[in-house]
């Protein structure tokens, strides 16, 4: 179920999708623990399903109104060419080595 269509249902609607998919939550869970589940992702598409319902009712309470935008083109899609970096000509320095063995090395 996608956000968008839980969008249009009202608050009874919701309510009730709501109570159903708990109840689904829980024998699913049931039969998880009796070994009967043959799909066990099944529960988290339950539970993400849930969140979805309630993430819409809270939205409801606070007055939040999402909208479904096209995404606009972005300026920073444009492929700007930037000049190559050169590199060091120097080598790096070997770094000093640390642990038991560089003390060993160090002592001799």
């Amino acid at each position: 179920m996608k956000v968008d269509e839980l969008r249009v249902l009202e608050a009874d609607e919701l309510g009730m999708r709501l109570r159903t998919a708990r109840r689904e939550l829980y024998e699913l869970r049931f039969k998880h623990a009796v070994g009967q589940l043959e799909n066990s992702s099944q529960i988290s598409k339950v539970r993400h399903d849930i969140a979805r319902i309630m993430t819409v009712l809270r939205e409801r309470d606070f007055g939040i109104q999402a909208s479904v935008e096209e995404a606009a083109p972005v300026a920073s899609a444009v492929a700007v060419e930037e000049p190559p970096v050169e590199q060091a000509a120097e080598e790096e320095a070997p770094k000093p080595k640390r642990g038991r063995r560089a003390k060993k090395e160090d002592s001799e």
